[in-house]
C-alpha cells in the first residue's frame, strides 16, 4: 500500500470510527434497552467498526477463499451502517424541528415514547432496507427497452438495436455464474450490437479472468466493443485490455469501427475512461481522436464512453448518441443525490444539445450488495427515425 493509499485508509477509519460512535450514541440510549442489550448493541457497532476495514482490506490483500469471505462479510455490514448512519442523521434533523415545532405551538409531546420509537425504526428500517437491497443487488439485471429517436436515421436502420451492459464490477462477490446469468440474457435479446461500457472488473487479471471469462460468449450481428472504465485503471489496464482482446472483444481505445448493416455506414465509436490520462497520459480520453477520419454522412455516430461528463466534449464534435455507466443510479439512498454534483446526468436517456445521452444504472453493483431505487439493467436500445415536429 502506496503512502497516499495509507493516509486515505487512515482517514477513513477515523471517519468510520466517529460515525460509529455518533450513531451508537444517538440510538442506544434512546432505545430504553436492558444494560445487557446496550452492551451487546455498542458490540455489534464496535464489529461493524473492525469489519468494514477489513471487507475492503480482504478483496486485495488475503487470496480466495478467505479474502472473497472476509470482503463478503465487511461490504454486507458497510451498507447496513451506511443506512443506519443515513438514517440516524435524518431522525436527529427530524426530531429537532419536532422540537423547534413543539416550543412553537406548546404541545406536551410523549418525548421518551418518541425518542425510542423512532430510535427502534431506524434500526429496522436499516436491517430490511440492507435485506431488500441485497436481494436486489443479487437477482439478474431485469431487461429495460428504451427507444433512441435519431434525426436523419436512414429509414432502413428504424429498429436498429444495442444491447449495452456496463459496471459489472466482478470481484469478490460478483463471480462467474453471476457473468454468465448476465451473458445469457444478452444472447437471448439477439442484438445487432452489444456496448459494453466499462467498470467490468475489480481485480488483477491474474485474479478475475476466470471469473470474467463468460464475456467472450457474448454474440452480436456487428460486434461486440468495449470501453474502459476507471476501475479498469485501478485494476491495472493494459494487461485488461489485453485479456478482453483475447476473449473476442473489440476493445475501442479513442478510435472508432465502421459496421454496415443494410449497407449505410454506422460509426461505433469508443474514448478511454474520463479519468485514463491520470494514469496513462498517453490514454487521454479524446473523443474527437474518435472520430477522426469517419465519413461525414455516416448516421448514426454513436459513442461509448465509461462516464457522462464524457458528453460534454463529445456533443461538439457530431455524435448522435452516448451510451455510458459509471453512476450506477447511485446504487442506493442516498447516494443518487451525490452522483450529480460530477456528473452531468445520473440514469436514463437525456439529451445534451444535439446528441443523446443514454446513462445506465449498471448491471452489477460496486461495493455493498445492495441496490435500493437503482435496479440494475441491461438495456436494448432501439434506434428510431426522429418524427418531424
Amino acid at each position: 500500500m502506496s503512502l497516499r493509499q495509507s493516509s486515505f485508509f487512515l482517514r477513513f477509519l477515523t471517519l468510520g470510527a466517529l460515525a460509529h460512535v455518533y450513531v451508537g450514541a444517538r440510538l442506544i440510549p434512546d432505545a430504553l434497552i436492558s444494560d445487557a442489550g446496550a452492551v451487546a448493541a455498542a458490540l455489534a457497532l464496535l464489529l461493524s467498526c473492525i469489519l468494514i476495514p477489513l471487507g475492503m482490506l480482504g478483496r486485495s490483500s488475503v487470496h480466495p477463499p478467505w479474502g472473497d469471505r472476509i470482503a463478503w462479510v465487511g461490504l454486507i455490514a458497510m451498507g447496513l451502517f451506511s443506512s443506519l448512519f443515513v438514517l440516524t442523521v435524518i431522525r436527529d434533523a427530524l426530531l429537532l424541528l419536532t422540537w423547534l415545532a413543539n416550543l412553537m405551538i406548546g404541545a406536551d409531546l410523549p418525548w421518551i415514547t418518541l425518542r425510542r420509537v423512532s430510535a427502534w425504526a431506524v434500526a429496522g428500517l436499516a436491517f430490511a432496507g440492507t435485506v431488500l437491497g441485497f436481494y436486489n443487488a443479487r437477482r439478474r439485471a431485469r431487461v429495460v427497452d428504451v427507444d433512441v429517436p435519431v434525426a436523419g436515421l436512414p429509414p432502413d436502420l428504424d429498429g436498429f438495436t444495442i444491447v449495452q451492459i456496463s459496471d459489472i464490477h466482478v470481484g469478490p462477490t460478483i463471480k462467474k455464474h453471476y457473468v454468465q446469468a448476465i451473458v445469457d440474457a444478452v444472447n437471448e435479446l439477439l442484438p445487432d450490437v452489444v456496448a459494453i461500457t466499462g467498470d467490468v472488473v475489480d481485480g488483477s487479471v491474474e485474479q478475475l479472468a476466470s471469473q470474467a471469462s463468460p464475456l467472450g460468449q457474448l454474440r452480436a450481428t456487428y460486434g461486440v466493443y468495449l470501453v474502459t472504465g476507471n476501475h479498469e485503471y485501478y485494476s491495472g489496464a493494459t494487461p485488461w485490455v489485453a485479456e478482453f482482446r483475447r476473449m473476442g472483444l473489440r476493445v475501442l481505445m479513442n478510435e472508432h469501427v465502421l459496421i454496415h448493416p443494410s449497407g449505410l455506414p454506422v460509426v461505433v465509436a469508443g474514448v478511454t475512461d474520463f479519468s485514463a490520462g491520470a494514469f496513462d497520459p498517453q490514454q487521454r480520453s479524446n473523443p474527437k481522436a474518435a472520430l477522426a477520419g469517419a465519413p461525414a454522412d455516416a448516421c448514426p455516430k454513436i459513442l461509448l464512453a465509461h462516464q457522462p461528463r464524457s458528453a460534454v466534449a463529445a456533443e461538439p464534435v457530431g455524435y448522435h448518441l452516448q451510451l455510458s455507466g459509471h453512476t450506477h443510479g447511485g446504487q442506493f439512498f442516498p447516494w443518487g443525490f451525490f452522483v450529480r454534483f460530477q456528473q452531468p446526468f445520473t440514469a436514463g436517456l437525456n439529451r445534451l444539445g444535439n446528441m443523446w445521452v443514454y446513462t445506465s444504472r449498471g448491471t452489477g453493483y460496486w461495493g455493498p450488495p445492495k441496490r435500493l431505487g437503482a435496479p440494475s439493467e441491461i438495456t436494448r436500445l432501439r434506434l428510431r427515425v426522429a418524427k418531424a415536429r
